[in-house]
């Protein structure tokens, strides 16, 4: 299931429905993957894919709402879309609270389900982009070692260097060398960027 272009991934027990949205979706240069129940797509499924997926409500096994909690579970950052013909309000609002992207009724016309799916591939994009400035930030800060997170911590809330020093019972000069570490290791540019470095890594949220 992996790819560099995004791909529709779409998960109906209906093999017309299936069939219908896979036409449209070629006739777009869509690149689309289909599957009859939501066992088969999990068994596919892989953290690394990209694009967004068109589920049903309705399916035997496990059912579209389900599905919906199990991808949460893992942070699968692929949007959803709802597209089932036995959708009601109560329904749809649960959907869209637990993270869909939108909640469509059959039938539904070409232009507004091509829409739809631009959304959603840019609502991925967007989210992919924030995952990996996550994962480099981390990255970043794995080369510190303790003492140096100790004095970026210190250092990202607004102590000066003579008040880090006192704080952990080291010298003026050592918290120099460390603040230079800490940069050189991170590649910040300031302490502004710094901070912006570990709040992306969830330290500093």
């Amino acid at each position: 299931m992996i790819s560099q272009q995004p791909i529709v991934f779409i998960v109906d027990d209906d093999p017309a429905v299936r069939d219908s949205l896979t036409l449209l979706l070629k006739q777009e240069g869509v690149s689309v993957q289909t599957f009859e129940n939501a066992e088969t797509f999990l068994s596919a499924y892989q953290p690394d894919c990209k694009g967004c997926i068109i589920l049903d409500v309705r399916m035997p096994g496990i059912d579209g709402m389900q599905l919906q909690e199990k991808l949460s579970h893992c942070n699968c950052m692929m949007p959803i879309i709802f597209l089932t013909g036995h959708g009601d309000i109560p329904m749809s609002v649960r959907a869209i609270k637990a993270g869909a992207t939108n909640f469509l009724t059959k039938p539904i016309t070409r232009a507004k389900l091509l829409d739809s799916i631009q959304s959603a591939f840019l609502e991925n994009k967007k989210l992919l982009e924030a995952n990996q400035h996550n994962q480099d930030a981390i990255s970043r800060l794995t080369s510190l070692t303790k003492r140096e997170r100790e004095v970026m911590e210190l250092a990202i809330q607004g102590y000066h260097n003579k008040e880090i020093a006192s704080r952990l019972g080291i010298s003026f000069r050592t918290v120099e060398i460390h603040r230079s570490n800490i940069m050189h290791k991170t590649g910040a540019i300031n302490l502004l960027d710094l901070a912006r470095i570990a709040y992306e890594s969830g330290l500093g949220s």
